[in-house]
Order: structure tokens, then C-alpha cells, then sequence
């Protein structure tokens, strides 16, 4: 004999569905949230201990805190040595950044724009310092500077540099140029633009966004080098060298916590003011056509 299906209540059929529902968005949430807070104490726990650490009036890294102090901050600023390196490094960041700028920019345009025979072969041999160790780099570069009978000086520190650090810009105004709209360029130019005005009106203010976050990214960059520095500097010292030599000695153990924490508190201040303008939509600043464009006679004057 047939059996007879007993029919299910449709509230009952509504109110079973939303539940597990429910119940699979609210794991899936909490456990974004606990990857990230994983992710997030991974990255920044160790720079919450150095900032912790810097304030304890002992140099012995251990709790309970002896007490809390600024000295370590005032001997830091006090340092002869700790001065020179930190102006040494800043002035090889201030020197690499602009060049790897124009270098990287015009490598974008070049690789972005413009097809050509070995242009694959091309990118991934400006993409190489981006995937090789830079350990393997420094040596390499120390190895040709020898044979060339250079003398290794900051000049050495900021040529190679340069070689490593502007395939990063390379890489992020491509990105950007790889979503420019050909067709405000082409209607710009229909307009009576120039080429000029049109790099000026219209690709500049859409790359400039990722123009400012790759100068920032190229600084820090520069700034915290520490394997190709180590090998092409010679007797001088930039901050990364003089970390490494000072914190071996454990009576400038806190003055290095505490230098460190205020380059460290600078340093992510910039990087993520370099976030920010990558999220910045680059059309916002493009050229209203049918205001900034010339006429043809103005075009041809």
C-alpha cells in the first residue's frame, strides 16, 4: 500500500533554513575574525613588546618592569653614533626613492604601453630583484664592485639599491596604468590635447595615487636595507648596521628598543598612509574633458 507523504508547514520549512543559515554566516565570521586577530597579533605583537620594553628602567628584557622611564629615548637622541647612521640612512632613502621613481615609472610605461620583440623576456628580468634573496644580491654586488676596483661608500649602497628597489615601483604604477581607460587618452588627444597635456591632465592625476604610495613603499624600503647595505657600504654605518652591531651588547639592548619604537611607530604610519592611497580611485583626479580641453586652433597654436 502507498504510503502518503504527511505534508511540512511551510512557517516550518522557513524557520529550519534561516537557522542553519544562521548558524553557518556567525562560524564563518568568527572564524574571519580569529584568522585575523591571528594574523594581526602575529604582525604587530612583536612591535607592541619592543614599545613595552622601551619604556622599562632595565636593560634586562624580562617582567616585571623595573620601572618606567624615558631615559633610553634620551640616550638614544644622544648618540654620536646612532645620529651619523640614522642621517646616513636617511639621506640614502631620500636619494634611492626619487630615482627608483623615475626608473620604475618609465620601465610601467614602457612594459604597459608599448609591445615589442622580447618584451616578456624584458619584465622578468626587471621583476628578478623582486624573487632573488638580497643576500645573494649584496655579495654578488660586492664581488663586481672588488673587480672593478670600486671603493664601497653610501654611493655603492645607493646604486645598488636603486638596482633592487625599483622593480616595487615597477610594479605598483603597472598595476595601476593596467587599469587606465585608453579611451579618456584617445578623447583627450581627439579634443586637440597634445601628448604633454595629456600625460599631464589625464595619466599623471590617475597614477599619481600610486605614484605617492611607491615613493613611500621605495623609501622604507631604502631605509630598513639591511643584507645589500651590510655588503656595499664599506666603514660607514646606516641604522640597519648599527641595530645589528648595538643589540649583540646587552647594555644598549634598551637603547635600541627604544629608537627602534619610534622608527617603527613612523614607519607603519607610513606604509599605511601608502595603503590608503592605493585604495584611492585615480579617476577622481582625471581631466574634465569638456572643460580643460583646447580647441583645435588652440592646439595647433
Amino acid at each position: 500500500m502507498a504510503q502518503v507523504a504527511h505534508p511540512v508547514s511551510l512557517d516550518a520549512a522557513v524557520s529550519v533554513v534561516p537557522g542553519s543559515l544562521r548558524l553557518r554566516r556567525a562560524l564563518n565570521r568568527w572564524g574571519w575574525r580569529g584568522f585575523l586577530l591571528i594574523v594581526f597579533l602575529a604582525l604587530f605583537g612583536p612591535l607592541a613588546i619592543l614599545i613595552a620594553f622601551s619604556f622599562n628602567d632595565s636593560t634586562i628584557l624580562a617582567f616585571p618592569f623595573q620601572g618606567v622611564t624615558l631615559k633610553w629615548y634620551s640616550a638614544a637622541l644622544q648618540d654620536p653614533t646612532l645620529r651619523q647612521a640614522l642621517l646616513n640612512s636617511f639621506v640614502v632613502a631620500c636619494i634611492v626613492a626619487p630615482l627608483c621613481l623615475v626608473l620604475g615609472t618609465l620601465a610601467a610605461f614602457g612594459l604597459t604601453r608599448f609591445r615589442f620583440r622580447g618584451r616578456g623576456s624584458i619584465g622578468a628580468l626587471v621583476g628578478a630583484p623582486l624573487v632573488l634573496p638580497w643576500l645573494i644580491i649584496g655579495i654578488a654586488a660586492l664581488m663586481g664592485y672588488a673587480k672593478a676596483n670600486i671603493d664601497l661608500s653610501l654611493r655603492t649602497v645607493i646604486a645598488t639599491q636603486v638596482i633592487c628597489t625599483f622593480p616595487l615601483v615597477t610594479a605598483i604604477v603597472a598595476a595601476q596604468l593596467f587599469r587606465f581607460q585608453r579611451v579618456q587618452e584617445e578623447a583627450a588627444i581627439d579634443l586637440g590635447c597634445s601628448r604633454m597635456q595629456v600625460l599631464r591632465h589625464i595619466i599623471l592625476p590617475h597614477i599619481a595615487p600610486a605614484l605617492a604610495a611607491a615613493g613611500i613603499f621605495a623609501f622604507t624600503w631604502s631605509f630598513n636595507n639591511y643584507e645589500i647595505s651590510a655588503f656595499t657600504i664599506g666603514f660607514q654605518q646606516t641604522f640597519p648596521i648599527w641595530v645589528y652591531s648595538s643589540v649583540r651588547n646587552p647594555d644598549h639592548t634598551a637603547v635600541v628598543n627604544a629608537i627602534s619604537a619610534l622608527i617603527s611607530v613612523v614607519q607603519v604610519g607610513l606604509i599605511y598612509l601608502a595603503v590608503r592611497l592605493l585604495r584611492t580611485r585615480g579617476g577622481s583626479g582625471a581631466l574634465v574633458l569638456t572643460e580643460r580641453a583646447p580647441t583645435a586652433e588652440q592646439g595647433a597654436a
